[in-house]
């Protein structure tokens, strides 16, 4: 099957996931979602219109799944390996698949053939992290994140893992240079969380207290909340793919969170802010609740939905507005 065909099938496929996915987090993550999917894939078709492969029936015959999208999709890049948009497809289409092993060395053939790309260079950086046991950047995505940085210094997810890289390897005070420059980039509730990693960062490194960069109180009538999430005992082993989930629900109402943010479990201890952004339903968002329920879930699974084997705080019943920080612990010291 040619390229444009599997192409166009997956253009299908992975916006029906990305559409799916973004019904768990609202309107602005199917934005994003599909803003970063059909560009690429719409690209892979247009430089491929009116090869004549794509008019044989038997090239026409649709896939079953994502996974045969997925092999035909292979064979076409094994005929011809020089296709970056191909591989671009190929490695996000794994990562959708959780085979992030797959999804880095996709992800790396089409950062090699676009060395000039930016967005492709960070993406397969981050793309090595996930695949590393302990989700760590090694010395060669770090040197990438850099190189990206010295071409684009607003780059702002550069700027971000490049931050994170630094955290992991004890430069707490690097990690804090590095994510300052991004606050002029960002508002809202973005510019509230990167203040309290920031903050966090701060502490770490031993370094005062910085008005310019640490979290403030919400002002009254914004319902923002400032959350902590930690493990008990903290040195507690989880899979390296487990996902944790900040859930904000109205206590006694639905089950359906009024707020929600995902994580890795690699970013664990957390510090994030919950605001309106983060409603899954702009019909009831945080703010126009006086009392939410706040839990932490580290999913073995990655669905916010409990599931078997999942560790889960206690829940905590806060008043809003909250001025100070609400603690979640989970407890893992009886994980099966």
């Amino acid at each position: 099957m040619s390229l444009f065909v599997v192409l166009a099938i997956m253009l299908t496929l992975m916006t029906v996931v990305a559409l799916t996915w973004g019904l768990r987090r609202g309107a602005a993550r199917v934005a994003i979602a599909v803003t970063l999917l059909v560009p690429v894939l719409v690209a892979g078709l247009y430089g491929l219109v009116g090869t004549p492969q794509a008019l044989d029936p038997a090239e026409r015959t649709a896939p079953d799944s994502l996974d045969d999208a997925i092999v035909r999709l292979e064979a076409d890049l094994q005929r011809d390996p020089r296709q970056p948009e191909g591989w671009l497809l190929l490695g996000r289409a794994y990562a959708e698949l959780a085979r992030f092993d797959d999804a880095r060395d996709a992800l790396a053939r089409a950062a090699k053939l676009l060395p000039e790309d930016d967005a492709i260079q960070v993406e397969a950086a981050q793309a090595s992290a996930r695949a590393a046991p302990d989700r760590r950047f090694d010395a060669a995505a770090v040197q990438t994140l850099r190189d990206v940085l010295a071409r684009n210094p607003d780059h702002q997810h550069a700027r971000w893992y490049l931050g994170i890289a630094q955290r992991q390897a004890g430069d707490d005070a690097g990690a804090v240079v590095t994510w300052t420059p991004l606050l002029t980039l960002l508002d809202g509730a973005a510019a509230d969380a990167l203040r309290t990693q920031i903050a966090a960062a701060r502490t770490a490194a031993g370094l005062p207290a910085d008005d310019a960069s640490a979290t403030t109180a919400p002002a009254p009538g914004v319902h923002a909340l400032r959350v902590r999430v930690r493990l008990e005992p903290a040195g507690a082993s989880l899979p390296g793919d487990a996902t944790v989930f900040v859930i904000a629900r109205q206590p006694g109402g639905p089950p359906m969170p009024v707020a929600v943010q995902r994580h890795p479990v690699s970013a664990l201890p957390l510090d994030i802010v919950l605001g309106d952004g983060d409603s899954p339903m702009p019909t009831q968002p945080l703010s126009g609740l006086d009392t939410v329920e706040l839990v932490a879930r580290v999913s073995r699974s990655g669905d916010a939905a409990r599931g078997a084997g999942d560790f889960e705080s206690a829940p905590v019943r806060v008043s809003l507005p909250a001025r100070d920080p609400v603690e979640l612990v989970v407890p893992v010291a009886a994980a099966p």
